[in-house]
Protein backbone atom coordinates (compact mmCIF):
# COMPACT_ATOMS: atom_id res chain seq x y z
CA UNK A 1 0.00 0.00 0.00
CA UNK A 2 1.35 3.56 -0.97
CA UNK A 3 1.80 5.80 1.40
CA UNK A 4 -0.89 9.04 2.25
CA UNK A 5 -2.67 11.03 4.62
CA UNK A 6 -6.63 12.37 5.29
CA UNK A 7 -5.73 15.57 6.93
CA UNK A 8 -5.58 13.98 10.58
CA UNK A 9 -2.18 14.74 11.14
CA UNK A 10 -2.14 17.60 13.17
CA UNK A 11 -1.30 21.78 11.86
CA UNK A 12 1.06 20.47 8.98
CA UNK A 13 -0.24 22.04 5.48
CA UNK A 14 -2.46 20.12 3.29
CA UNK A 15 -1.33 18.40 0.20
CA UNK A 16 -3.29 18.39 -2.77
CA UNK A 17 -2.83 16.58 -6.20
CA UNK A 18 -4.08 18.18 -9.04
CA UNK A 19 -4.91 16.30 -12.39
CA UNK A 20 -6.01 18.15 -15.75
CA UNK A 21 -5.01 18.53 -18.68
CA UNK A 22 -5.66 22.03 -19.76
CA UNK A 23 -3.50 24.64 -17.97
CA UNK A 24 -5.83 27.30 -17.22
CA UNK A 25 -8.13 25.06 -15.32
CA UNK A 26 -5.14 24.14 -13.05
CA UNK A 27 -4.59 28.18 -12.70
CA UNK A 28 -7.11 28.85 -11.47
CA UNK A 29 -7.58 25.65 -9.16
CA UNK A 30 -4.11 25.87 -7.92
CA UNK A 31 -4.91 29.61 -6.80
CA UNK A 32 -8.41 28.45 -5.06
CA UNK A 33 -6.40 26.30 -3.16
CA UNK A 34 -3.33 28.23 -1.93
CA UNK A 35 -5.56 30.90 -0.83
CA UNK A 36 -7.15 27.89 1.54
CA UNK A 37 -3.51 27.72 3.04
CA UNK A 38 -3.23 24.03 0.66
CA UNK A 39 0.32 23.00 -0.80
CA UNK A 40 -0.61 21.69 -4.14
CA UNK A 41 0.85 19.24 -6.98
CA UNK A 42 -0.28 19.42 -10.20
CA UNK A 43 0.04 16.44 -13.12
CA UNK A 44 -1.55 16.68 -16.99
CA UNK A 45 -1.67 12.93 -17.28
CA UNK A 46 -2.86 9.36 -15.73
CA UNK A 47 1.06 8.67 -15.62
CA UNK A 48 2.24 10.91 -13.82
CA UNK A 49 -0.05 11.48 -10.82
CA UNK A 50 0.37 8.20 -10.46
CA UNK A 51 3.96 8.77 -10.34
CA UNK A 52 3.26 11.83 -7.19
CA UNK A 53 0.82 9.01 -5.76
CA UNK A 54 3.62 6.55 -5.24
CA UNK A 55 5.70 9.39 -3.77
CA UNK A 56 3.04 9.74 -1.02
CA UNK A 57 2.15 12.52 1.13
CA UNK A 58 -1.15 13.69 -0.53
CA UNK A 59 -4.44 14.16 1.87
CA UNK A 60 -6.93 14.79 -1.25
CA UNK A 61 -6.89 14.39 -5.35
CA UNK A 62 -8.84 16.35 -7.88
CA UNK A 63 -8.78 14.78 -11.47
CA UNK A 64 -10.63 15.91 -14.35
CA UNK A 65 -12.47 12.36 -15.71
CA UNK A 66 -10.73 13.48 -19.95
CA UNK A 67 -7.13 12.71 -19.98
CA UNK A 68 -4.71 12.40 -22.50
CA UNK A 69 -3.82 8.79 -21.31
CA UNK A 70 -6.86 7.79 -20.15
CA UNK A 71 -9.60 8.58 -17.50
CA UNK A 72 -10.14 9.90 -14.59
CA UNK A 73 -11.88 6.59 -12.99
CA UNK A 74 -8.51 5.32 -13.97
CA UNK A 75 -6.94 6.99 -11.02
CA UNK A 76 -10.25 6.27 -8.90
CA UNK A 77 -9.15 3.08 -9.26
CA UNK A 78 -5.57 3.24 -8.90
CA UNK A 79 -6.18 4.93 -5.34
CA UNK A 80 -8.98 2.72 -4.31
CA UNK A 81 -6.06 0.12 -4.48
CA UNK A 82 -3.00 1.42 -3.27
CA UNK A 83 -3.82 4.16 -0.86
CA UNK A 84 -7.66 3.84 -0.02
CA UNK A 85 -6.67 6.40 2.96
CA UNK A 86 -6.52 9.35 0.15
CA UNK A 87 -10.39 10.77 -1.07
CA UNK A 88 -10.58 11.60 -4.96
CA UNK A 89 -13.15 13.46 -6.28
CA UNK A 90 -13.86 14.06 -10.18
CA UNK A 91 -14.70 17.15 -12.29
CA UNK A 92 -17.31 15.72 -14.75
CA UNK A 93 -18.42 17.33 -18.08
CA UNK A 94 -21.40 19.76 -17.33
CA UNK A 95 -24.77 17.64 -17.33
CA UNK A 96 -22.36 14.55 -17.39
CA UNK A 97 -24.19 12.49 -15.05
CA UNK A 98 -23.50 9.39 -16.17
CA UNK A 99 -19.73 9.86 -15.61
CA UNK A 100 -20.71 11.53 -11.96
CA UNK A 101 -22.39 8.02 -10.63
CA UNK A 102 -19.29 6.15 -12.57
CA UNK A 103 -16.98 7.73 -10.28
CA UNK A 104 -18.32 7.22 -7.30
CA UNK A 105 -19.62 4.25 -7.66
CA UNK A 106 -16.03 3.67 -8.60
CA UNK A 107 -15.05 4.59 -4.88
CA UNK A 108 -14.49 8.47 -5.40
CA UNK A 109 -15.51 10.58 -2.57
CA UNK A 110 -17.29 13.28 -4.68
CA UNK A 111 -17.74 15.09 -8.30
CA UNK A 112 -18.07 18.65 -9.27
CA UNK A 113 -19.39 19.93 -12.28
CA UNK A 114 -17.64 22.13 -15.18
CA UNK A 115 -17.71 24.80 -14.67
CA UNK A 116 -16.48 24.85 -11.56
CA UNK A 117 -17.89 26.56 -8.33
CA UNK A 118 -15.22 28.12 -6.25
CA UNK A 119 -17.61 27.75 -3.14
CA UNK A 120 -18.12 23.72 -3.97
CA UNK A 121 -14.92 23.28 -4.69
CA UNK A 122 -14.22 24.93 -0.99
CA UNK A 123 -16.99 22.79 0.40
CA UNK A 124 -15.69 19.71 -0.89
CA UNK A 125 -12.00 20.13 0.36
CA UNK A 126 -13.25 20.99 3.77
CA UNK A 127 -15.34 17.70 3.95
CA UNK A 128 -12.36 15.65 1.95
CA UNK A 129 -9.97 16.86 4.60
CA UNK A 130 -12.01 16.24 7.64
CA UNK A 131 -12.60 12.26 7.01
CA UNK A 132 -12.03 10.55 9.74
CA UNK A 133 -9.33 7.80 9.33
CA UNK A 134 -11.16 4.45 8.31
CA UNK A 135 -11.32 2.08 11.49
CA UNK A 136 -13.36 -1.15 12.64
CA UNK A 137 -16.57 -2.00 12.19
CA UNK A 138 -18.24 0.10 15.05
CA UNK A 139 -21.72 -0.95 13.92
CA UNK A 140 -22.66 -3.17 16.57
CA UNK A 141 -21.30 -1.02 19.45
CA UNK A 142 -23.91 1.84 17.98
CA UNK A 143 -27.15 -0.51 17.85
CA UNK A 144 -26.53 -2.81 14.66
CA UNK A 145 -26.47 -6.37 16.41
CA UNK A 146 -25.54 -9.94 15.04
CA UNK A 147 -22.80 -11.21 13.79
CA UNK A 148 -24.18 -13.01 11.12
CA UNK A 149 -22.00 -12.86 7.67
CA UNK A 150 -25.33 -10.66 6.12
CA UNK A 151 -25.02 -8.39 9.19
CA UNK A 152 -21.13 -8.18 9.12
CA UNK A 153 -21.23 -7.12 5.55
CA UNK A 154 -23.55 -4.59 5.73
CA UNK A 155 -21.33 -3.44 8.40
CA UNK A 156 -18.23 -3.24 6.10
CA UNK A 157 -20.25 -1.79 3.51
CA UNK A 158 -21.76 0.90 5.75
CA UNK A 159 -18.22 1.75 7.00
CA UNK A 160 -16.98 1.93 3.54
CA UNK A 161 -20.23 4.83 2.64
CA UNK A 162 -18.85 6.39 5.63
CA UNK A 163 -15.42 7.53 3.88
CA UNK A 164 -17.86 8.60 0.59
CA UNK A 165 -20.03 11.32 -0.60
CA UNK A 166 -22.05 9.05 -2.76
CA UNK A 167 -25.35 8.80 -2.87
CA UNK A 168 -26.92 5.93 -0.68
CA UNK A 169 -29.79 3.43 -1.36
CA UNK A 170 -30.95 0.96 1.21
CA UNK A 171 -33.16 -1.56 0.87
CA UNK A 172 -34.82 -4.01 3.28
CA UNK A 173 -37.44 -5.00 4.88
CA UNK A 174 -39.85 -2.48 7.05
CA UNK A 175 -37.98 -2.89 10.48
CA UNK A 176 -34.86 -3.76 9.62
CA UNK A 177 -32.92 -0.52 10.56
CA UNK A 178 -32.60 1.04 7.06
CA UNK A 179 -32.65 4.37 8.92
CA UNK A 180 -30.31 3.25 11.85
CA UNK A 181 -28.21 2.21 8.84
CA UNK A 182 -28.24 5.58 7.87
CA UNK A 183 -27.41 7.26 10.57
CA UNK A 184 -24.38 5.63 10.87
CA UNK A 185 -23.14 6.38 7.78
CA UNK A 186 -23.56 9.82 8.58
CA UNK A 187 -21.98 9.41 12.10
CA UNK A 188 -18.77 7.76 10.83
CA UNK A 189 -18.40 10.37 8.15
CA UNK A 190 -16.81 14.11 7.66
CA UNK A 191 -20.27 15.34 7.95
CA UNK A 192 -20.75 14.18 11.55
CA UNK A 193 -20.98 17.48 12.95
CA UNK A 194 -23.47 18.65 10.79
CA UNK A 195 -27.46 17.87 10.93
CA UNK A 196 -29.12 14.29 10.40
CA UNK A 197 -32.90 15.08 9.18
CA UNK A 198 -35.04 12.04 8.31
CA UNK A 199 -37.99 12.45 6.13
CA UNK A 200 -40.72 9.91 5.87
CA UNK A 201 -41.87 10.91 1.77
CA UNK A 202 -45.14 9.08 2.51
CA UNK A 203 -46.50 11.27 5.77
CA UNK A 204 -46.60 14.74 3.60
CA UNK A 205 -49.78 15.50 1.59
CA UNK A 206 -48.69 15.75 -1.65
CA UNK A 207 -49.89 19.77 -1.73
CA UNK A 208 -47.19 20.42 1.25
CA UNK A 209 -43.83 18.84 -0.32
CA UNK A 210 -42.33 21.36 -2.08
CA UNK A 211 -42.75 23.97 0.86
CA UNK A 212 -41.43 20.90 3.49
CA UNK A 213 -38.47 20.21 1.28
CA UNK A 214 -37.75 23.67 -0.01
CA UNK A 215 -39.34 25.78 2.35
CA UNK A 216 -40.74 28.88 0.98
CA UNK A 217 -40.86 32.63 1.50
CA UNK A 218 -43.60 34.79 3.32
CA UNK A 219 -46.48 35.17 1.46
CA UNK A 220 -45.98 32.69 -1.06
CA UNK A 221 -49.37 31.49 -0.39
CA UNK A 222 -52.12 31.49 2.07
CA UNK A 223 -50.51 31.22 5.72
CA UNK A 224 -47.36 31.60 4.14
CA UNK A 225 -46.83 33.76 7.10
CA UNK A 226 -42.96 34.49 7.14
CA UNK A 227 -40.04 33.07 5.91
CA UNK A 228 -39.36 28.89 6.62
CA UNK A 229 -36.37 26.73 5.38
CA UNK A 230 -37.14 23.27 4.36
CA UNK A 231 -35.44 19.74 4.47
CA UNK A 232 -32.98 20.73 2.75
CA UNK A 233 -31.73 23.83 4.02
CA UNK A 234 -31.84 22.18 7.62
CA UNK A 235 -29.58 19.19 6.44
CA UNK A 236 -26.96 21.80 5.04
CA UNK A 237 -23.53 20.04 5.21
CA UNK A 238 -25.71 17.29 6.59
CA UNK A 239 -26.78 14.15 5.54
CA UNK A 240 -30.92 14.16 4.17
CA UNK A 241 -32.37 11.03 4.79
CA UNK A 242 -36.11 10.01 2.70
CA UNK A 243 -37.57 7.55 3.78
CA UNK A 244 -40.04 5.68 2.03
CA UNK A 245 -38.76 7.46 -1.35
CA UNK A 246 -40.94 5.41 -3.89
CA UNK A 247 -44.10 7.81 -2.44
CA UNK A 248 -42.58 11.06 -3.39
CA UNK A 249 -45.29 11.98 -6.87
CA UNK A 250 -43.57 12.44 -9.99
CA UNK A 251 -44.30 16.25 -9.48
CA UNK A 252 -41.87 16.43 -6.85
CA UNK A 253 -39.80 13.63 -8.12
CA UNK A 254 -38.63 16.10 -11.32
CA UNK A 255 -37.45 18.98 -8.80
CA UNK A 256 -35.74 16.74 -6.26
CA UNK A 257 -33.91 15.15 -9.27
CA UNK A 258 -32.48 18.65 -10.10
CA UNK A 259 -32.31 19.99 -6.76
CA UNK A 260 -29.86 16.72 -6.40
CA UNK A 261 -27.80 17.62 -9.58
CA UNK A 262 -27.60 21.01 -9.03
CA UNK A 263 -26.84 20.73 -5.24
CA UNK A 264 -29.20 24.36 -5.83
CA UNK A 265 -33.03 24.82 -4.07
CA UNK A 266 -35.49 27.35 -4.68
CA UNK A 267 -37.62 27.95 -1.94
CA UNK A 268 -41.59 28.58 -2.98
CA UNK A 269 -42.20 31.96 -4.15
CA UNK A 270 -38.48 33.16 -4.19
CA UNK A 271 -36.68 34.04 -7.51
CA UNK A 272 -32.87 33.61 -6.63
CA UNK A 273 -31.87 29.63 -5.92
CA UNK A 274 -29.99 29.10 -3.00
CA UNK A 275 -26.60 26.16 -2.71
CA UNK A 276 -27.18 23.53 -0.48
CA UNK A 277 -24.62 20.79 0.54
CA UNK A 278 -26.70 17.60 1.48
CA UNK A 279 -25.94 14.37 0.61
CA UNK A 280 -28.88 11.86 -0.19
CA UNK A 281 -29.73 8.60 1.51
CA UNK A 282 -33.01 6.80 0.35
CA UNK A 283 -34.78 3.94 1.27
CA UNK A 284 -38.10 1.88 0.93
CA UNK A 285 -39.54 -1.31 1.34
CA UNK A 286 -41.00 -1.61 -1.73
CA UNK A 287 -38.68 -2.41 -5.03
CA UNK A 288 -37.89 0.83 -6.81
CA UNK A 289 -36.52 -0.87 -9.86
CA UNK A 290 -40.65 -2.48 -9.89
CA UNK A 291 -41.81 1.29 -9.35
CA UNK A 292 -39.50 2.72 -12.56
CA UNK A 293 -41.05 -0.13 -14.75
CA UNK A 294 -44.35 0.38 -13.81
CA UNK A 295 -44.46 4.25 -14.50
CA UNK A 296 -44.58 5.29 -10.50
CA UNK A 297 -40.97 6.26 -9.69
CA UNK A 298 -38.63 8.41 -12.72
CA UNK A 299 -36.04 6.27 -14.09
CA UNK A 300 -33.47 9.50 -14.21
CA UNK A 301 -34.02 10.03 -10.39
CA UNK A 302 -33.86 6.14 -9.64
CA UNK A 303 -30.01 6.33 -11.16
CA UNK A 304 -29.41 9.71 -8.96
CA UNK A 305 -30.32 8.04 -5.90
CA UNK A 306 -29.12 3.98 -6.20
CA UNK A 307 -25.63 4.99 -7.07
CA UNK A 308 -24.55 2.36 -4.08
CA UNK A 309 -27.05 0.17 -3.24
CA UNK A 310 -27.18 -1.38 0.93
CA UNK A 311 -28.94 -3.93 1.93
CA UNK A 312 -30.28 -4.67 5.45
CA UNK A 313 -31.11 -8.54 5.94
CA UNK A 314 -34.23 -9.79 7.31
CA UNK A 315 -34.33 -11.45 10.68
CA UNK A 316 -35.43 -14.10 9.27
CA UNK A 317 -31.88 -14.77 7.72
CA UNK A 318 -30.06 -14.20 11.02
CA UNK A 319 -32.13 -16.51 13.08
CA UNK A 320 -28.20 -17.19 15.06
CA UNK A 321 -28.61 -13.78 16.20
CA UNK A 322 -31.89 -13.70 17.81
CA UNK A 323 -30.69 -14.89 21.23
CA UNK A 324 -28.26 -12.18 21.54
CA UNK A 325 -30.50 -9.56 20.04
CA UNK A 326 -33.42 -10.81 22.62
CA UNK A 327 -30.71 -10.05 25.15
CA UNK A 328 -29.56 -6.63 24.09
CA UNK A 329 -33.15 -5.32 23.89
CA UNK A 330 -34.37 -6.59 27.13
CA UNK A 331 -31.04 -4.79 28.91
CA UNK A 332 -32.16 -1.87 27.47
CA UNK A 333 -35.95 -2.20 28.27
CA UNK A 334 -34.95 -2.91 31.87
CA UNK A 335 -32.15 0.17 31.83
CA UNK A 336 -35.51 2.15 30.43
CA UNK A 337 -37.91 0.75 32.99
CA UNK A 338 -35.71 1.41 35.89
CA UNK A 339 -35.34 -2.11 36.18
CA UNK A 340 -32.55 -3.04 38.69
CA UNK A 341 -31.92 -6.79 37.06
CA UNK A 342 -32.70 -7.69 33.58
CA UNK A 343 -35.71 -10.46 32.95
CA UNK A 344 -34.23 -13.58 32.50
CA UNK A 345 -36.49 -14.81 29.28
CA UNK A 346 -37.03 -19.08 29.77
CA UNK A 347 -35.96 -21.63 26.67
CA UNK A 348 -39.28 -22.40 25.66
CA UNK A 349 -39.26 -18.61 25.38
CA UNK A 350 -36.36 -17.81 23.41
CA UNK A 351 -36.71 -21.50 20.84
CA UNK A 352 -40.56 -19.62 20.65
CA UNK A 353 -38.61 -16.44 19.18
CA UNK A 354 -36.50 -18.42 16.85
CA UNK A 355 -38.71 -20.09 15.17
CA UNK A 356 -41.17 -16.94 14.70
CA UNK A 357 -40.69 -15.76 10.62
CA UNK A 358 -40.79 -11.93 12.62
CA UNK A 359 -41.94 -10.03 8.76
CA UNK A 360 -41.77 -7.01 10.94
CA UNK A 361 -37.90 -7.84 11.68
CA UNK A 362 -36.09 -6.16 14.45
CA UNK A 363 -38.83 -3.63 15.49
CA UNK A 364 -41.60 -6.16 15.68
CA UNK A 365 -38.96 -7.97 17.93
CA UNK A 366 -38.33 -5.23 20.24
CA UNK A 367 -42.53 -4.47 20.55
CA UNK A 368 -42.92 -8.14 21.01
CA UNK A 369 -40.40 -7.93 24.26
CA UNK A 370 -41.42 -4.47 25.71
CA UNK A 371 -44.80 -6.05 25.33
CA UNK A 372 -44.06 -9.57 27.45
CA UNK A 373 -42.16 -7.47 29.95
CA UNK A 374 -45.29 -5.56 30.72
CA UNK A 375 -47.43 -8.96 30.86
CA UNK A 376 -44.80 -11.35 32.60
CA UNK A 377 -45.38 -11.87 35.86
CA UNK A 378 -42.89 -14.10 37.40
CA UNK A 379 -39.33 -13.68 37.26
CA UNK A 380 -38.70 -14.64 33.43
CA UNK A 381 -40.32 -14.31 30.56
CA UNK A 382 -42.23 -17.02 29.44
CA UNK A 383 -43.61 -18.21 25.56
CA UNK A 384 -47.42 -17.32 26.51
CA UNK A 385 -46.21 -13.79 27.96
CA UNK A 386 -45.03 -13.36 24.14
CA UNK A 387 -48.38 -13.31 22.22
CA UNK A 388 -46.95 -14.84 19.14
CA UNK A 389 -49.02 -15.31 16.06
CA UNK A 390 -50.03 -18.53 15.41
CA UNK A 391 -49.06 -20.08 11.73
CA UNK A 392 -52.56 -18.49 10.25
CA UNK A 393 -50.86 -14.91 11.20
CA UNK A 394 -53.56 -14.00 14.22
CA UNK A 395 -52.39 -13.80 17.88
CA UNK A 396 -53.51 -16.70 20.00
CA UNK A 397 -54.98 -15.32 23.43
CA UNK A 398 -53.30 -15.67 26.37
CA UNK A 399 -54.19 -19.27 27.53
CA UNK A 400 -56.37 -20.00 30.53
CA UNK A 401 -55.31 -20.73 34.35
CA UNK A 402 -55.80 -22.80 36.80
CA UNK A 403 -59.28 -21.36 38.17
CA UNK A 404 -57.41 -20.05 41.53
CA UNK A 405 -54.82 -18.71 39.14
CA UNK A 406 -57.26 -16.97 36.51
CA UNK A 407 -57.05 -13.55 35.30
CA UNK A 408 -59.72 -11.46 35.95
CA UNK A 409 -62.13 -11.20 32.96
CA UNK A 410 -61.04 -7.22 32.20
CA UNK A 411 -57.58 -7.78 32.60
CA UNK A 412 -57.93 -11.67 29.81
CA UNK A 413 -60.13 -9.03 27.39
CA UNK A 414 -57.20 -6.27 27.89
CA UNK A 415 -54.90 -8.36 26.90
CA UNK A 416 -56.61 -10.09 23.58
CA UNK A 417 -57.25 -6.58 22.90
CA UNK A 418 -53.88 -5.12 23.44
CA UNK A 419 -52.41 -8.39 20.99
CA UNK A 420 -54.86 -8.10 18.36
CA UNK A 421 -54.39 -3.92 18.14
CA UNK A 422 -50.81 -4.60 17.85
CA UNK A 423 -50.83 -7.03 15.53
CA UNK A 424 -52.81 -4.77 13.18
CA UNK A 425 -49.93 -1.85 13.73
CA UNK A 426 -47.16 -3.94 13.52
CA UNK A 427 -48.75 -5.64 10.02
CA UNK A 428 -49.87 -1.70 8.20
CA UNK A 429 -46.41 -0.43 9.99
CA UNK A 430 -48.21 1.71 12.37
CA UNK A 431 -50.61 3.53 10.29
CA UNK A 432 -53.27 3.52 12.36
CA UNK A 433 -55.80 4.68 9.96
CA UNK A 434 -54.96 1.25 8.05
CA UNK A 435 -54.75 -0.32 11.40
CA UNK A 436 -58.26 0.88 12.59
CA UNK A 437 -59.47 -0.56 8.86
CA UNK A 438 -58.08 -3.86 9.37
CA UNK A 439 -59.49 -4.67 13.07
CA UNK A 440 -62.95 -3.10 11.26
CA UNK A 441 -62.98 -0.19 13.72
CA UNK A 442 -62.81 3.69 13.68
CA UNK A 443 -60.00 5.50 13.59
CA UNK A 444 -61.50 7.06 16.63
CA UNK A 445 -61.90 3.76 18.17
CA UNK A 446 -58.85 2.53 18.18
CA UNK A 447 -56.92 6.13 19.33
CA UNK A 448 -59.09 5.51 22.97
CA UNK A 449 -58.00 1.90 22.68
CA UNK A 450 -54.69 2.96 22.30
CA UNK A 451 -54.69 5.62 25.12
CA UNK A 452 -57.17 3.11 27.68
CA UNK A 453 -54.26 0.23 27.08
CA UNK A 454 -51.35 2.70 27.20
CA UNK A 455 -49.75 1.85 23.95
CA UNK A 456 -50.55 5.47 22.74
Amino acid sequence: MLKGGNGQNGGSRRRILLVDDEADILEVLELALLKMGMDVERAMTVAEAKRHLEKGGFHLCLTDMRLPDGSGLDLVEFIGRHCPAVPVAVITAFGSTENAVAALKAGAFDYLSKPVSLEQLRSLVKSALTLPEPAPSQGAARGLLGSSPAMEEARRLIDKLARSQAPVYITGESGSGKELAARLIHEQSARAAKPFVAVNCGAIPENLVESEFFGYKKGAFTGAEQDRDGFFQAADGGTLFLDEVADLPLSMQVKLLRAIQEKKVRKVGATQEENVDVRIISATHQSLSECVESGRFRQDLYYRLNVIELKMPPLREMAGDIPPIVEAVLRRLAEQAGLETVPAISRDAMEALCRHPFPGNVRELENILERALALSSGGAINPEDLNLPTPSGEFAPPAAEAPDQAYSLPDYLDQVERAAILSALEKTRYNKTAAAKLLGISFRALRYRLERLGLD
